[in-house]
C-alpha cells in the first residue's frame, strides 16, 4: 500500500509546475570514426560542434573514439573531417538529457589528391547506408519510426509514407505491398543475416502482421530497399529491410520505461565492467490489453494478448575481434468464442465460429567481425530462428454442438551460417564476397472442412527439412568522386529439389554536379515459395492423394530501375524514379480455368496443383518531394502511379490483387520550443495524409452462392472489381521535456483521425443469402507515457 501511496504521488508530482530557475541540461555525444568500407579505426579526424558558443570540439584516438562533453539538449550539427577523406556534416542530431548520444561515423576516402579541394559531403537520408545501393533505397531512422504519425515505434508502417508502397491488410495490420507486389516478396534481414517475419500475429506465409516485435529501442538508421537490390540480397522480390542493432551504452547504465495503450516497456543498457568496451542492451514489452483483462476487466470476447524480448550484447576482444550476441522473440495470441444465441447469428455471421489464433516468432544469433589486414575484414554469424503458428477454428451447429471447421499447424527452425569477406584494395576499388548455408526443419498440419462435401480434409501433412544455399561477389569501382559503378553475381539454390537461380545484378551513378544525380539499377531475383507450398496434398482424377508441387521451381523477376535526384536547396530535395519490373517463372494453377496465380497469394499455402508457367509485369513512376528536418520542420510528399498485372493459365492478363493504380501521401510534422518560462519543453505536431488507389476483388456468382450456401466467385473476371480509394488521417501530438537527468515524453497518436469508414472487403453472408460490406477500423487514439533516465 505504501508503495502505490508513493507511485502515485511521484506520478502527480512530474505534473506539478517547478517554479525553481530552469536551466538548459546538457548531454555527451560521443562515438567512432571508421573507414566507410574497410571499417578501419581513423584516428585523429576532427570533430566539431557547429553553432556552438563556444566554439566545442575534439578529435578521435588511436581506436577512432571521442566524446564531446556539455553539448546543449536539442537538435545540433557534427561536421567530421581527415586528411584525404570526404568532410561530413551530421545534421539534425538529437540530444536529450535521458540519454548520451553514440554515434558510429563512417567517412569516405576521397579520390582528389591532397591539393585538391575535399568534397564536402552530407548524410543522405534519402540514400542507403549501403553504398552499393543507388536506385529505390534509402535509409530511416529510429526517430522517424518514432516521430510520423501512426508509425507506432514500427518500420513496417513508417515506410508506408515512401513512394509504391501500400498498407494491405486494413488499419490494424502492417502488411505491405511494394511497387505491386505481394507482401511475402519482402524479406527481413537483422545484423546482415536474414530472418524471419518479426510480426506479432503474422499468418504462415506472410511478410507482416499486427505489430512489429522489435523494439525501437534496439534499431539504429537501418535501410529499405524496393527494387533492383546489389548482389548481397537474396529471396526476395519486392523489397528488403535491412535492419541494423545499435550497441549499449558501454559507460553508463541508462533506462527507459514506456506505458502505451498498446503496451507496458522497459529498456535498459549499460557496461558489462569498468574499463571494459563491451555492452548490454535489452528490452522487454508486455500488451497493455493482456494486462487489463488479467485484472478482471472485461473489453470483449476477441482479447489480443503478446508480448516480446529483443537483446543485443556486445563483446569486443584485443585479439579475436568482436562478438555480438543479439536476438527477439515474440508470443501472440487471440481467442474468439462462439456464442451460443442462433438469432445473433443472423445479425453477425461470425459470432456462430470461435478460433484459437497463436503465432509465436523467434532469432538468435552469434556474429563475429575481425579485421584480417587494415584493410580487409571479414564477418560471419551464426543464426537460429523459429516460427510456431496455428490456429483451431470451431463452429456451432444448430444444437450448439461444436464441430471442427480449421486445425492447422505449422513449426520450422532454421539455423544459418553466413561468412562475407570485405576488401578494399584502394580508393577506388573494393569487392565483397560471402555465402550462407541455411538448414530449415518444418513440421506441417493443414485440415480445413470442404464446403460442398462437408469432410474435414488434410492438404497439409509434413515433417521433413530442406537445405538453402547462397553466395554472392560483389565490386564496387569509383572512376571518380562523381562517378560510381557496382556488378555482381547472386546465386539461390533449393537442394530440396536442386532448382536454382543465377542472378547478375548492376549499377552505376552519375552525379552531374553537386545538386544532382542519375542512377540506373538492373538486376535478377529470385525467391523460394513458402516451403509447405511444395507439400500440399491433392486428389487425383483416381481419388488418390499426391504432392504435384514439390518440383516447383523459384519464382523470378527482373528489373529495371532508372532514378534522379535534385537538390532544390540545403535541406530538401526532389527524387524521380521510373521502374519496370518482369515477373517469371511464377507458379500458376495448371488448369485453365482457374485463374490462379502465386502473385496474389496473401497468405497459407495453394491447396492445387501448380506450374512455374505464369509471367507478369509491374511499372509505375514514383515522385519524392522532401524538406528533411530543418527549422524544427520536416514534411515528405510522395506518389506513385503504377500497373500490376499476371498473366493466367488460360492466356489472358489480369489485374493483380495489388493493383491500385495510384497512391499519394503527405507526412510532416513540426516541434515549438516553449522556452524558459515554460521549462523548455517541446511540444511536436506530426500529420499524415494517405489516399491510395482500392485493392482488387473478383466479382461473385450471385446465384451459384446462394444456390450452394457459400460463395462462388467469377474466376474468368479475376480481380475485375476495384474497392473504393482509401483515404485516412493520422494525426500525432507530443510532448517532451528535458530534466537534469531525465527526458520524459507524453505522446497520443490519433488514427484515423476523421473516422473514414474505409472498405475492407464485400462477403457472402449464408444466413441472408446476401452480400455485405465489412469495413476498416475506424478513429483510433493512442496514449503514451516515456522516460528516459
Amino acid at each position: 500500500m505504501k508503495l502505490q501511496f508513493f507511485l502515485v504521488f511521484h506520478y502527480f508530482t512530474l505534473l506539478l509546475p517547478n517554479h525553481a530557475h530552469s536551466q538548459i541540461p546538457t548531454q555527451t555525444i560521443r562515438g567512432k570514426v571508421v573507414d566507410k568500407i574497410s571499417q578501419s579505426s581513423i584516428e585523429g579526424a576532427n570533430i566539431i560542434l557547429l553553432n556552438s558558443k563556444p566554439l566545442l570540439g575534439t578529435s578521435s584516438d588511436q581506436k577512432g573514439n571521442f566524446k564531446l562533453k556539455f553539448v546543449p539538449v536539442g537538435n545540433q550539427t557534427l561536421k567530421v573531417t581527415y586528411l584525404g577523406y570526404k568532410e561530413l556534416t551530421l545534421p539534425n542530431i538529437e540530444v536529450t538529457s535521458g540519454k548520451e548520444v553514440v554515434l558510429s561515423i563512417e567517412l569516405e576516402e576521397s579520390l582528389a589528391s591532397q591539393n585538391e579541394v575535399v568534397v564536402t559531403k552530407k548524410v543522405e537520408k534519402n540514400r542507403a547506408i549501403n553504398e552499393s545501393v543507388v536506385v529505390s533505397g534509402r535509409t530511416f531512422s529510429v526517430e522517424e519510426t518514432q516521430k510520423y504519425a501512426a508509425s507506432i515505434d514500427d518500420p513496417a508502417r513508417m515506410v508506408t509514407a515512401f513512394p509504391g508502397v501500400v498498407a494491405t491488410g486494413g488499419n490494424g495490420n502492417n502488411n505491405i505491398s511494394i511497387r505491386g507486389n505481394a507482401p511475402n516478396g519482402l524479406l527481413w534481414r537483422m545484423e546482415g543475416a536474414d530472418i524471419p517475419n518479426p510480426n506479432h500475429f503474422s499468418s504462415v506465409g506472410t511478410s507482416g502482421g499486427g505489430i512489429s516485435i522489435l523494439s525501437s529501442q534496439l534499431l539504429t538508421n537501418s535501410d529499405f530497399l524496393t527494387g533492383a537490390f546489389p548482389a548481397e540480397y537474396g529471396n526476395a522480390l519486392s523489397g528488403v529491410f535491412d535492419l541494423r542493432l545499435r550497441k549499449g551504452n558501454n559507460e553508463t547504465n541508462e533506462f527507459t520505461a514506456k506505458a502505451s495503450f498498446i503496451g507496458l516497456d522497459f529498456a535498459a543498457e549499460g557496461p558489462f565492467a569498468k574499463g571494459y568496451e563491451g555492452s548490454y542492451l535489452i528490452n522487454y514489452r508486455y500488451s497493455t490489453p493482456t494486462l487489463i483483462a488479467k485484472l478482471g476487466v472485461n473489453i470483449g470476447s476477441g482479447v489480443i494478448q503478446y508480448q516480446d524480448l529483443s537483446y543485443n550484447f556486445y563483446f569486443p576482444t584485443k585479439k579475436l575481434g568482436i562478438f555480438t550476441l543479439f536476438g527477439f522473440g515474440g508470443l501472440s495470441s487471440q481467442y474468439q468464442y462462439a456464442v451460443k444465441d442462433s438469432t445473433k447469428w443472423i445479425s453477425d455471421y461470425s459470432t456462430r465460429f470461435g478460433s484459437n489464433f497463436y503465432s509465436n516468432t523467434g532469432a538468435t544469433g552469434v556474429t563475429h567481425f575481425i579485421s584480417l589486414d587494415p584493410n580487409t575484414y571479414l564477418k560471419s554469424s551464426l543464426v537460429v530462428s523459429g516460427t510456431s503458428n496455428g490456429e483451431t477454428g470451431n463452429k456451432l451447429d444448430n444444437f450448439y454442438n461444436t464441430q471442427l471447421e480449421d486445425n492447422e499447424s505449422y513449426i520450422q527452425t532454421t539455423v544459418a551460417l553466413s561468412s562475407t569477406i570485405t576488401k578494399k584494395i584502394n580508393a577506388r576499388n573494393s569487392f565483397k564476397v560471402g555465402i550462407v548455408a541455411s538448414k530449415l526443419d518444418f513440421n506441417f498440419l493443414q485440415q480445413s472442412r470442404n464446403n460442398s462435401t462437408n469432410i474435414l480434409f488434410t492438404a497439409l501433412n509434413q515433417k521433413g527439412s530442406a537445405y538453402t544455399i547462397q553466395a554472392f561477389g560483389q565490386w564496387t569501382y569509383r572512376a571518380s568522386d562523381k562517378l560510381t559503378v557496382n556488378a555482381g553475381l547472386h546465386y539461390l539454390e533449393l537442394l530440396l529439389n536442386n532448382t536454382y537461380s543465377i542472378e547478375p545484378r548492376a549499377s552505376i551513378k552519375y552525379d552531374i554536379s553537386s545538386i544532382q544525380s542519375i542512377a540506373f539499377g538492373y538486376g535478377i531475383e529470385s525467391q523460394i515459395q513458402p516451403v509447405g507450398t511444395y507439400f500440399v496434398q491433392v486428389q487425383n482424377l483416381n481419388g488418390n492423394l499426391t504432392q504435384p508441387n514439390k518440383d516447383l521451381g523459384l519464382s523470378k523477376s527482373e528489373q529495371f530501375v532508372l532514378s534522379y535526384d535534385r537538390s532544390l536547396t540545403e535541406f530538401i530535395h526532389l527524387k524521380a524514379e521510373i521502374y519496370y519490373q518482369y515477373l517469371f517463372n511464377i507458379p500458376i494453377s495448371t488448369d485453365p480455368l482457374n485463374t490462379f496465380s502465386i502473385v496474389n497469394q496473401q497468405y497459407g499455402y495453394p491447396i492445387m496443383p501448380l506450374v512455374n508457367n505464369g509471367v507478369g509485369r509491374n511499372y509505375g513512376l514514383e515522385l519524392t518531394f522532401e524538406q528533411f528536418l530543418h527549422n524544427n520542420t520536416y514534411y515528405i510528399i510522395s506518389s506513385s502511379i503504377y500497373d500490376s498485372k499476371y498473366q493466367a493459365s488460360n492466356g489472358n492478363w489480369y489485374n493483380t490483387l495489388y493493383n491500385g493504380n495510384y497512391t499519394f501521401s503527405i507526412t510532416g510534422g513540426k516541434e515549438f520550443k516553449t522556452g524558459d518560462k515554460l521549462k523548455n519543453r517541446i511540444l511536436g505536431v506530426n500529420i499524415k495524409l494517405t489516399y491510395a488507389g482500392g485493392l482488387r476483388e473478383t466479382p461473385y456468382d450471385t446465384a451459384a452462392s446462394i444456390a450452394n450456401d457459400y460463395a462462388v466467385y467469377q474466376n474468368n473476371l479475376a480481380f475485375s472489381l476495384k474497392l473504393p480509394a482509401y483515404f485516412r488521417t493520422d494525426i500525432g501530438l507530443s510532448m517532451k521535456r528535458n530534466r537534469e537527468r531525465s527526458t520524459i515524453t507524453w505522446s497520443i497518436d490519433i488514427q484515423n483521425v476523421t473516422n473514414t469508414q474505409n472498405i475492407f472487403q464485400v462477403y457472402f453472408d449464408p444466413p441472408t443469402k446476401t452480400f455485405k460490406t465489412s469495413y476498416q477500423a475506424g478513429i483510433l487514439p493512442i496514449l503514451s507515457y516515456k522516460v528516459d533516465f
